[in-house]
């Protein structure tokens, strides 16, 4: 039998779907119909709720997950249900979220980074990736930056997608973060081109490494 408040907080998930929201979230790779700050909402409401959060999460449905995430408790999640629910997570935004609100939280995210860092699977890579950038900004003791610089040089050109974004979000914090390394990073990306030609809102900056690092530098001396 199905449990009740799991029912109940389905539905009200179900009554918030707009048509028109997952039609822009599936031009992103997203499949959830509800705005976002909705489920925020939600979750403000529920409050930290961990066997609601994992009921929801085992739902397979992304909005469930995106409100899994926020209601879930991350230091109760063991190593092997992160790196569990990391595979399971179909979506962009839900990988996002789960690794900014819950593993970058988590006690067991250094050894999750380790882990992942080299896995066969991109996007379960690609996590590894994002969790060393955090490393390379607030915490590089012990990270091998010029070894990081060798591997981004011989592999980001030909990643997939969302790896290649995770090692150009690396590329882009050691050229900012990390001065001794900067003109090496600026070189790699003028070299590779990667994201070169992504297009850019007015007012924003790129994220080619070069102008991104060049700019965030100017900004922290202005």
């Amino acid at each position: 039998m199905a449990d009740p408040e799991l029912t109940e907080v389905m539905a009200a998930l179900r009554a918030l779907e707009d048509p028109r929201v997952r039609a822009v979230n599936e031009k992103h790779g997203d499949d959830h119909a509800v705005n976002l700050g909705q489920v925020r909402s939600l979750a403000k409401r529920l409050g930290p709720r961990p066997e609601l959060a994992r009921e929801l999460w085992a739902t397979d449905d992304s909005a469930a997950q995106l409100l899994a995430v926020l209601v879930s408790r991350p230091k109760g999640l063991d190593r092997r249900e992160l790196d569990a629910m990391l595979r399971q997570a179909r979506t962009p935004k839900v990988i996002d979220w789960l690794i900014n609100y819950v593993v970058k939280k988590s006690p067991h995210s250094e050894e999750l980074r380790r882990a992942w860092f080299d896995d066969s699977d991109p996007t379960v890579a690609s996590a590894g990736w994002t969790l060393t950038a955090e490393r390379v900004r607030k915490k590089p003791e012990g990270i091998d930056l010029a070894g990081l610089l060798d591997l981004i040089e011989a592999r980001m050109k030909t990643a997939p997608d969302r790896l290649q974004w995770a090692m150009n979000d690396c590329l882009g914090h050691i050229g900012i973060e990390h001065p001794e390394f900067r003109a090496r990073a600026v070189d790699i990306g003028e070299r590779l081109e990667v994201l070169k030609d992504y297009p850019t809102p007015p007012n924003c900056t790129s994220p080619f490494a070069p102008i991104w690092i060049a700019e965030m530098v100017r900004r922290q001396k202005s």
